[in-house]
């Protein structure tokens, strides 16, 4: 069996999905923890998709999900991403991952700490490098999207999303009240202005704009008034919704240079070390 090194990602929705494809096909096994209902909006290509359906692949990296610690460490080091339902954290300790990556993105920081892995990384706001954490991920889209940050903090959020074809807050469906959500539309269809999406407790969601329908919570989901839903992409290409985004893949190639660099520097400080004793 493979002796992968292995990394703790916490959440598993479309952005920390990212970063586990990049990861697996890097040569680390991958951990993933979840909540027992998951919320990711683009469930297409998010492994947190393995709670409620056993197993799901994203471009080619197949997720499973786990009962135990001991199994998410079987099924990582086989070369699949695990995916553990523990949102009070305690799996970590069994698991001694030699990297955790909070991927979140509650835009806080929920409790993660320097000390709970050799390198520990944070995505977005909510941390700063060199003090809970030892490296930050930008999540803002723009120049600095994907970059490594080792002091500091990543832009703060702004509530605003970013803009993708032209379109930033209009591209979002939000729920118009509490209740129960009723999809009518899958992911991937095409969408015009005005298009009903569904509807929770009788009252409609509809697209602000033309588009393809990127993400949309479960039928039957649970919401709150004004809670994010679902996303329209418009520019239109179907075929997005079932590849990791772009916003994803650079965040993820910042978190494996992150991890690279401190495993290299832990290498080298090791080698000085040994030649120190030695003389």
């Amino acid at each position: 069996m493979s002796r992968r090194p292995l990394v703790l990602i916490k959440g598993a929705g479309d952005l920390a999905t990212g970063c586990a494809v990049r990861l697996v096909r890097s040569g680390f096994a991958v951990v993933m923890t979840e909540i027992g209902a998951p919320t990711a909006v683009r469930r297409t290509v998010a492994f947190s998709e393995a709670v409620h359906d056993g197993t799901v692949a994203v471009e080619g990296v197949r997720a499973r999900l786990a009962a135990s610690p001991a199994e998410a460490r079987r099924i990582a080091r086989s070369g699949d991403a695990a995916v553990l339902v523990d949102p009070q954290g305690r799996a970590r300790t069994a698991l001694a991952p030699a990297a955790v990556v909070d991927a979140r993105m509650a835009k806080v920081n929920l409790g993660t700490a320097t000390g709970e892995a050799p390198v520990v990384i944070g995505l977005g706001p909510g941390f700063t490098a060199g003090r809970d954490v030892d490296a930050v991920i930008e999540t803002n889209r723009g120049h600095g999207l994907g970059s490594v940050i080792l002091e500091g903090q990543a832009e703060p959020n702004t509530g605003v999303p970013g803009e993708i074809g032209g379109h930033g807050a209009e591209r979002l469906l939000r729920a118009p009240a509490a209740g129960r959500l009723r999809a009518l539309r899958a992911i991937g269809d095409r969408l015009e202005a005005g298009a009903l999406i569904g509807e929770v407790e009788g009252q409609p969601v509809t697209s602000r704009i033309a588009g393809v329908l990127r993400g949309l919570l479960r039928d039957g989901s649970v919401v709150g008034a004004g809670q994010k839903i679902g996303d329209v992409d418009p520019r239109a290409r179907p075929e997005h919704c079932f590849t990791v985004s772009d916003k994803a893949r650079s965040v993820a190639g910042g978190v494996l240079e992150a991890i690279l660099h401190f495993r290299v520097r832990a290498a080298a400080e090791a080698r000085v070390s040994n030649s120190r004793s030695r003389s």
